[in-house]
């Protein structure tokens, strides 16, 4: 699996890390890395549009669209 190294970060920026993750009840290498997949987890405008062809809008009705909403809240 590859790695990710990040340089420059300031003491008084690690130390927060390092206090959330012991909150956390985890290494610091563990709290990033779940950090990062959230972060991945939910796509970008940009990403989504991308995959829509880099159209917006569309012709579903209104009703199709709250009901998928309502469908992706429930699954969260």
């Amino acid at each position: 699996m590859p790695s990710v190294r990040i340089k420059n970060v300031s003491s008084e920026t690690q130390a927060v890390l390092r206090q959330r993750a012991a909150a956390a009840h985890q290494s610091l290498q563990e709290y990033l890395r779940q950090r990062l997949i959230e972060e991945t987890a939910t796509p970008t405008v940009a990403e989504v549009l991308a995959r829509a062809g880099g159209r917006a809008g569309g012709s579903v009705p209104f009703s199709e669209a709250v009901a998928a909403l309502r469908e992706d809240r429930d699954r969260r």
